[in-house]
C-alpha cells in the first residue's frame, strides 16, 4: 500500500497516541520501539507473532495479532507497513475517521527530527553498516538512537532512544523512503540496479541516490564505497556540485582506504590509511570482503565525525553481526549451518565468498530462495549465475511478500540459470522438504548456508535437528 508523505513532518510527540500497522516488521518495530522509549503512546498489529514484538511488550506496547478497525483505540495517527493491503480495516478506519496516516518513512523522519542524522543507504549491506556504525558510535561513547533493519547482537534490539544527539538509520531506498529523510552525513555502499518494480529503469533508480545525496546538510559531508561503480559515480557527481565527499575503498583514489586485507576462516582483517596517515589495523569477527568495505565505511563516518580511531576500532572488532547476516546457526554431525538474508545476485556471490572462506577445504551447500516474483523475473538468471559459486545447490519457490504468484516464474528459473551439473542441483519448491534435501547432500566438513529474505531461514534450524539425530 503507498501512503503519501505530508508536506510537513511533525515531531513524534506531536502525534499523540500512534497506532502501527503491520508493527512486527522491522522497520515499524523499530520506530515503535523508540517512539515508546520516549514516553509516546504506543500500539499496533500485525498479522504474525514475529520476533521483534516481545520486546515492545515488555516496554508496555499492545501489539495485536490480527487486524481489525477497533484495534484503533483512541489513536490520533496511524503509521502503516508498505506491505499492507488496500483492504486493510484499520487503514480503512483510519481513513474514517480523518486520522493521520503516515508511511514507514514519514514516521521514522518524525523521531529523528531533533538529532543529526547519519543515513546509511545502498543496495547491499545496508543493515550490516548501520549496526556497525551503531557499535562503533557507541564504543566511542557517542550514545547515538538507531534505528536497523535487523536485530543487532550487541543489544538484541534493532532499536534504542540515545541521548547524544546523533541518529543512525538505516535508509531504504526499496519505496523512496530515503528521499524523506534529511541527514547531516549519507553512508553509500554501492549503487547497483533492485526494485525496478519501483523505479522502472536502472537509471531512474541511480537517479535516486543522486536525489538522496542532495537532501545532506550544507555543512554536513557524503561517504561513498569507490570500489563500487555506481557509488563511485555518485561521488564524482556529488563532488562536482560541491558536496564534501569522503572516498571509501581499496584503491588508491580513495581517501580512507583498506590495505593488506586477509580473510581467514571467520574473520576479516585490514589496515586503514586515512590520505598518507596509517592508523593500524583492525581485524573484524566477520567474514568477507563486502564486510571489510562496509566496516571501513562506518570507520569513515566516526573519524569525520572527530570520534577516537582506537575506540571506534574497539566497537567495530566487538561486532559479532547482525541476526540473518551470515549468522552461525550451530554445528551438528560435522556440518557447519549459516543463515543470510542475500536475495540479490550481488548479495548472494559475496555471502558464497565468504562462506568459502569459512569452509575451508569443506564443500559449500547452498539453498536460495529467490524474493519477489519481480526481482525474480528480471534477476533470476543472474542469481542462478551467482549460486555457481557453491557446490550443491538447492533452490526454492519464490517468496511472494506483497506480490501474486506469477506460473511463469518460479524458482524453477533460476535453478535452471544455475551453470552447474544437473546432479548438484535442485528445484525443491515446497519448504517442508529443503531441511532433508540439504542432509542429503551434505557430509561431515561441509557449511549449508540458507539464503533468502523470506521463510527460509527457517530451514537451518531443522537442518540442525536432523543431522544431530
Amino acid at each position: 500500500m503507498r501512503i503519501e508523505v505530508p508536506d510537513e513532518i511533525l515531531a513524534a510527540e506531536q502525534l499523540g497516541r500512534v497506532h502501527f500497522v503491520g508493527i512486527g516488521g522491522a522497520g515499524l518495530s523499530a520506530i515503535a520501539r523508540i517512539m515508546a522509549a520516549r514516553g509516546i503512546s504506543v500500539s499496533g498489529s500485525d498479522d504474525q507473532d514475529t520476533p521483534f514484538l516481545p520486546s515492545l511488550r515488555e516496554l508496555g506496547v499492545t501489539c495485536h495479532l490480527g487486524y481489525a478497525a477497533e484495534h484503533l483505540g483512541q489513536a490520533d495517527t496511524v503509521v502503516v507497513t508498505t506491505a499492507a493491503r488496500e483492504d486493510n480495516p484499520e487503514v480503512l478506519e483510519a481513513r474514517r475517521r480523518g486520522l493521520r496516516v503516515l508511511p514507514r518513512s514519514a514516521g521514522l523522519a518524525s523521531v529523528m527530527l531533533a538529532e543529526r542524522v547519519l543515513a546509511v543507504a545502498g543496495t547491499h549491506g545496508k543493515t550490516t553498516t548501520t549496526s556497525l556504525l551503531t557499535v562503533a558510535l557507541l564504543a566511542a561513547g557517542a550514545d547515538p538512537s538507531y534505528a536497523v533493519g535487523g536485530v543487532l547482537s550487541a543489544t538484541g534490539r534493532n532499536a534504542d532512544s540515545g541521548s547524544g544527539g546523533l541518529f543512525v538509520a538505516e535508509a531504504d531506498e526499496s519505496d523512496g523512503a530515503f528521499l524523506v529523510y534529511r541527514p547531516y552525513a549519507a553512508l553509500v555502499t554501492n549503487v547497483a540496479a533492485d526494485h525496478l518494480d519501483v523505479w522502472g529503469t536502472p537509471e531512474a533508480y541511480a537517479a535516486a541516490f543522486d536525489e538522496f545525496a542532495s537532501h545532506v546538510a550544507p555543512d554536513g559531508f557524503l561517504v561513498c564505497c569507490v570500489d563500487d561503480p555506481g557509488a563511485a559515480a555518485l561521488a564524482t557527481g556529488q563532488a562536482a556540485l560541491g558536496r564534501s565527499v569522503v572516498r571509501i575503498g581499496t584503491g588508491p583514489d580513495a581517501d580512507v582506504r583498506a590495505v593488506d586485507v586477509a580473510l581467514v576462516g571467520t574473520t576479516s582483517a585490514f589496515t586503514v590509511v586515512d590520505g598518507d596517515r596509517e592508523l593500524g589495523r583492525i581485524t573484524l569477527q566477520i567474514p568477507g570482503h563486502h564486510y571489510v568495505l562496509d566496516a571501513l565505511a562506518a570507520l569513515a563516518v566516526g573519524l569525520r565525525l572527530g570520534l577516537d580511531f582506537a575506540a571506534l576500532r574497539a566497537g567495530l572488532e566487538s561486532f559479532t553481526g547482525t541476526r540473518r547476516r551470515m549468522e552461525r546457526k550451530g554445528e551438528a554431525g560435522g556440518v557447519l549451518v549459516y543463515d543470510s538474508y542475500a536475495h540479490h545476485p550481488a548479495e548472494i556471490a559475496g555471502d558464497l565468498r565468504a562462506a568459502r572462506a569459512v569452509a575451508g577445504s569443506g564443500r559449500v551447500v547452498v539453498a536460495f530462495q529467490p524474493h519477489l516474483v519481480s526481482r525474480t523475473r528480471i534477476f533470476g538468471a543472474a542469481m542462478g549465475q551467482a549460486l555457481a559459486a557453491a557446490d550443491q545447490v538447492v533452490v526454492l519457490d519464490v517468496y511472494l511478500a506483497r506480490e501474486e504468484a506469477d506460473p511463469a516464474v518460479t524458482g524453477a528459473l533460476v535453478a535452471r540459470a544455475v551453470p552447474l551439473p544437473d546432479e548438484q542441483v535442485a528445484f525443491v519448491p515446497d519448504l517442508v522438504d529443503v531441511a532433508a534435501e540439504l542432509v542429503a547432500r551434505s557430509r561431515p566438513g561441509d557449511l549449508v548456508l540458507t539464503l533468502g529474505a523470506g521463510s527460509v531461514t527457517d530451514v537451518g534450524p531443522q537442518v540442525l535437528e536432523l543431522l544431530g539425530g
